[in-house]
Order: structure tokens, then C-alpha cells, then sequence
């Protein structure tokens, strides 16, 4: 099993699907839906199979591994590779696009095309997604990253919702163009310096002799890509535009997978590969981090509009994500890259059922809405569960990674993780007082013939709705994924966790040594 290539299988997979619904004839709008569907299915039951395969016991180093020459007169490789992380982001992929899918099967159909196009560009983008989370070569990593801003152009601009698409289409696409021509001048750097793309090697020590000054100016030119993609205050301002001109389905897997690359990349490029950077810039990320966790939240308070105001929801999550990644501590990583899967699950849900609302009164303005749960409970329940993760309700999977986070970075100092504190205060306020104002009160007579969730829809959100309850209860199984490589890079940093305060003789808070000790 082990000479299967399972990457390249599921990165081509999606690729030929694509192609496969752009050949299915315009009038047959409805066959080009079941065959993404069936393409992302199939997708999904692959990367099942690899992950049945992946060996927790080994999880932070690389499996499933491929490498072959390219272009070798420039050093560049196909290397595909997937330690705990990167196999738990190709899984929420693959899992988060059928459903994406299903939910959507009738949101483009006043589309010029039937939506044909649309779900073309959802099973490309899938092809990049997990090829962006597989890629071990620096250089086809940064291939996958800049070309998943075509299929996201594209379902933004041309499948989007309102008169402002295209300009949220164009400001999207200049920003990440933005950034990744910053990144490219790094990976350029990278080579100079390292002679290499290979991860592999470049993390084992072919920067090692880097000069300090130099690496940093490389390190930044990754971080500021990767915040630009996560989207990290203050290059967020992208990201509220783009998820309330884009179709519900497109905001999932924009917000829910597309931004992961961005934390994602922090973890295993800024960190690993420049160690010495990161350690010199962790005050400042922690900063940038407050800021994103305590802004967006307070923005997202204000907000009129339900899309936008998961979208600056999302902008303080990911002040989270980078928290725990920057804490430099086991419990703040492993907090970090579990938040990445559970946001994406919860987040997803939740863009999910404002699409489905939409899809009933076609407005996602929360004063079109009131007293939902009355003629709709099935639609507001799910609402509700969704809501309650986005805030990190115990139980629910978000707690878990949030609890980590705030240990990890606790364990660091506790002056940020007091300050944090105020973005989980804020996230019961903007989540309860939309629920309230949507979901609660008298039914206007409008929206008193108002459709519960069909099969179909009840089909797309209990996977996720399931997926939210059972790793809030255990999620052990992404811990054993996870860890293994946390402490990897960990040791790539040469940081080890705080002793704990303890009364009397024992060790104190802040005994342990710092990175680079």
C-alpha cells in the first residue's frame, strides 16, 4: 500500500474531475453537479484510504512521501510529503468540498451557464488545496499557493453575490499577488542561500549559516505572504468584502480551508526553516495577534450583515491560530493546528446555514430576519450548534484547541493571554445577539411560510454539526496526529516548555529555557 501515490492521486483526481465537468454540455447543467460530486466523493474516500495508512507513531515526520526532478537545472522537484498537521488539513479539504457541493446545488442556477462552471472551479480548487498542504518542495509550494487565486477569482467574481463581486474579486486577487511576490523574492532568497527547495533539506540545515539579518528579511517576506492569506490584521481588509460578495459555498472553503494556508505556512516555513527569525519576531506577531483577536471581534459586533460579520469573526479566530503558533509551546502549537481543523468545521457550518437562509429570502441582512426558530427549528438549531462552536462553547470542538492556546501562550506570558481573554468575552456577544436578533421573537409574516432545511440540506450540515460534537468530546485522535510534529518544530526552534509554577522548593514560572538557550 505503501507504493500507492496517494498525493498525486489526489491532487489529480479533483484536476481531471474539473476537466471532466467542463466538458459536460452547458444544457446539462444538472449532470456537471453529479459528477462533482461524485469526483469530490471519490477525493474524500482516497485521502480516507491515506489516512487509514499514515502512522501516528511516526506522525511528525514525513509520509507518503514522492519526490522527481522537475526542472533539475534550477534544483526544483515534485516532493509531496505529509506529516500530522498537513494530513489532518488535506482531510477537513476533502471532507469540507462534497459537502460545500451539496449545499450548493442550486445556488448558481441563474448562473448563464447552470452553475456548470462553478462547480468546475470548486473540484480545481480542491486539486490545489490539498497540493498546496502536500507540497515538500519550497518552489511547488509556492506553485500551488499563487494558483488557487485563479479558481477563487473566478468563483468571487463571476459566481459572486451583488454589484460589488468584481471589485471584491480584483481586491482579493491584488492582495494575495501582493504577498505572493513578496514570498517569491523569499523562495528566490531561499534557494541563493540554502541551494535547495526541498524542505526536507532546508529544515535539516542547509540554512543554517544564513546570517541573522538576511534570514530575517527572508522570514518576512514568508510572514507577510502568509498573513495577507490568513488574513491577519492589519492586511485583513480583503477578506469582509470578498466573503459577502462570494456564494455562501465559496466562503467556506475560502475562509475554511483557502486561509489555513496562511497559519499553515507560518508553522511550517517561518518556523522551521528560519528559527532564529521567528524567536526575534515572536513579541511582534504576539502583538499583531491581540490586536487581530480583539479588532475583529469588535467589528464583527457592528456588523449588519451575516456573512461579513463571520468574516471578521474569523479575522479574531485566526488572532488565535497565530497566538498558539507563536507562543512557542507545545500545548500553543498543538492549540494552533488543532484550531485550524475546528474552525474550519465551524466556521463552515456556519456560512453554510446564513446560505441557506439566503437561499430562502435572499438577503443575508440580519434585520431581514426574526423568530426563525419558530417556523424553521431544525435550520435554527443548527444555527445555534454551529454559533455556540464559533465561540468555543465546552464540549464543542473549538474549546478544546482555544483551551490549548490560552495554556500555551499562558505558560509564555501571562500579560497576552489575559488580553485574549477578551476576544472569547466578545465572541458570546456577537454570536448570542445575532442568534437572538435572527433566530428569536415574533415571526414577521414574511417569513412565516419560510421552509425548514430540506434532505438535501440537512445532508450537507450533519456531517458537520457531527464532526463539531465528536472531536469536542475526543479529540485525542487530532492530538495524536498533530503533536508529533508540533514537538518537531518545537525542537527545530530549540524551545522548550515553561517549567509550571509550583508552592515551595519547586521549579517557578518562566524556569524553562528560552528558544535558543
Amino acid at each position: 500500500m505503501s507504493d500507492i501515490p496517494w498525493l498525486t492521486l489526489g491532487v489529480a483526481l479533483p484536476a481531471l474531475g474539473a476537466l471532466a465537468v467542463a466538458l459536460v454540455p452547458r444544457a446539462a447543467a444538472g449532470l456537471a453537479k453529479r459528477v462533482a460530486l461524485g469526483v469530490s466523493l471519490g477525493t474524500l474516500a482516497l485521502m480516507a484510504a491515506m489516512a487509514a495508512n499514515f502512522s501516528t507513531a511516526a506522525a511528525g515526520e514525513l509520509q507518503f512521501t514522492e519526490v522527481y526532478p522537475w526542472i533539475p537545472r534550477f534544483g526544483i522537484s515534485y516532493a509531496v510529503g505529509v506529516d500530522g498537521i498537513a494530513l489532518l488539513l488535506v482531510l477537513m479539504s476533502v471532507v469540507l468540498v462534497p459537502l460545500v457541493i451539496l449545499a450548493a446545488w442550486n445556488e448558481c442556477d441563474d448562473a448563464e451557464d447552470g452553475g456548470k462552471g462553478y462547480f468546475g472551479l470548486i473540484l480545481l480548487l480542491e486539486a490545489m488545496m490539498v497540493g498546496v498542504f502536500a507540497a515538500t518542495d519550497v518552489f511547488l509550494f509556492y506553485v500551488f499557493f499563487e494558483a488557487m487565486l485563479i479558481p477563487v477569482y473566478f468563483m468571487i467574481g463571476r459566481y459572486g453575490r451583488g454589484a460589488e463581486r468584481r471589485r471584491a474579486a480584483i481586491t482579493f486577487l491584488l492582495y494575495s499577488l501582493a504577498g505572493g511576490l513578496l514570498m517569491l523574492v523569499a523562495v528566490i532568497g531561499v534557494y541563493v542561500y540554502g541551494g535547495t527547495f526541498l524542505w526536507s533539506d532546508l529544515a535539516g540545515g542547509a540554512l543554517a549559516q544564513v546570517d541573522p539579518s538576511t534570514a530575517r528579511w527572508l522570514f518576512l517576506g514568508f510572514f507577510i505572504a502568509f498573513a495577507i492569506k490568513a488574513p491577519m490584521w492589519p492586511l485583513h481588509s480583503w477578506l469582509p468584502t470578498a466573503a459577502s460578495s462570494s456564494r455562501p459555498g465559496t466562503a467556506v472553503l475560502l475562509v475554511g480551508v483557502l486561509d489555513k494556508v496562511g497559519t499553515y505556512g507560518m508553522l511550517r516555513y517561518c518556523l522551521e526553516l528560519f528559527p532564529g527569525a521567528a524567536t526575534w519576531f515572536v513579541w511582534p506577531a504576539v502583538a499583531l495577534s491581540l490586536v487581530s483577536i480583539v479588532y475583529g471581534a469588535v467589528l464583527a459586533i457592528g456588523q449588519s450583515d451575516m456573512m461579513r460579520l463571520i468574516a471578521f469573526t474569523s479575522v479574531s479566530h485566526f488572532g488565535f491560530i497565530t497566538l498558539g503558533i507563536f507562543a512557542m509551546t507545545t500545548q500553543g502549537q498543538s492549540g494552533a493546528a488543532l484550531y485550524m481543523v475546528n474552525h474550519g468545521f465551524a466556521t463552515g457550518a456556519l456560512f453554510l446555514i446564513v446560505g441557506f437562509l439566503i437561499a430562502r429570502q435572499g438577503s443575508a441582512a440580519i434585520a431581514d430576519y426574526q423568530g426563525v426558530q419558530k417556523v424553521a427549528p431544525v435550520l435554527a438549531g443548527t444555527f445555534l450548534l454551529a454559533g455556540l462552536a464559533g465561540l468555543a462553547l465546552p464540549g464543542l470542538a473549538p474549546f478544546v484547541s482555544e483551551f490549548l492556546v490560552f495554556v500555551g501562550t499562558y505558560a509564555f506570558n501571562p500579560v497576552p493571554a489575559v488580553i485574549a481573554a477578551a476576544g472569547v468575552v466578545l465572541a458570546a456577544l456577537y454570536i448570542l445577539w445575532m442568534y437572538q436578533r435572527t433566530m428569536t421573537g415574533p415571526v414577521p409574516e414574511r417569513l412565516s411560510g419560510l421552509p425548514d432545511l430540506n434532505v438535501r440540506e440537512v445532508g450537507a450540515i450533519a456531517p458537520l454539526a457531527a464532526l463539531i460534537v465528536v472531536l469536542g468530546v475526543y479529540p485525542q485522535p487530532l492530538l495524536d496526529a498533530a503533536e508529533p510534529a508540533v514537538e518537531r518544530t518545537m525542537l527545530q526552534l530549540d524551545a522548550v516548555d515553561p517549567a509550571p509554577a509550583v508552592d515551595g522548593s519547586g521549579p517557578v514560572a518562566g524556569g524553562g529555557k528560552e528558544p535558543g538557550e
